[in-house]
């Protein structure tokens, strides 16, 4: 069984690259000219994305470079500590809502130093999987589609991603038999 998902993994990209446009030509479609107009419409999308996506990484930049994130480590690491939440991943618990990219390398940091099997490192892994990076998806998306005002999205969004986190310590806790 693991033989054919494994050979059905390797063919569907390649397979679903080469029937759509095969489809869409049967269907009448000029695919060559839906492309390049498609690629066009990226290509402006991504030039009005760019002051989002700078704005959020000179945000990111700021934060960790001022000292913060290691001032809210020592503020909340006690208590922290106490929930059985260890305090050396509250850097990526940070930063996941901002920015997957540095959130991945915390992680990683997080697995070279404790080691992929360890408490930490399935947690991380575990919170990596589960959320979402908030505050990018308000800029990219959000920004994407002209929408200013957020209302209750960031609030929701935060909740969620509070959720996931309180929720991956009792699973990973559980289910590995460590933490709280």
């Amino acid at each position: 069984m693991y033989e054919v998902v494994s050979e059905i993994s390797r063919w569907a990209i390649p397979l679903f690259i080469l029937i759509v446009p095969v489809v869409a030509a049967a269907r009448g479609v000029k695919v060559f000219e839906a492309f390049v107009e498609g690629a066009e419409q990226g290509f402006a999308l991504a030039i009005k994305l760019i002051p989002y996506l700078v704005a959020m990484l000179v945000a990111i930049s700021v934060f960790r470079q001022s000292g913060a994130m290691e001032v809210m480590g020592q503020f909340l690491g006690p208590g922290l500590a106490r929930l059985g939440f260890p305090v050396e991943v509250l850097p990526h618990a940070i930063l996941r809502p901002l920015s997957g990219g540095a959130a991945l390398g915390v992680a990683a940091e997080l697995m070279k130093t404790h080691g992929p099997d360890s408490f930490i490192g399935h947690l991380v892994s575990t919170m990596q999987g589960a959320s979402d990076t908030t505050f990018y998806v308000l800029a990219v998306y959000f920004g994407s589609v002209g929408i200013r005002r957020y209302r209750y999205a960031i609030v929701s969004g935060l909740l969620a991603d509070f959720v996931t986190l309180v929720a991956s310590v009792v699973v990973v806790g559980k289910v590995y038999g460590t933490g709280p």
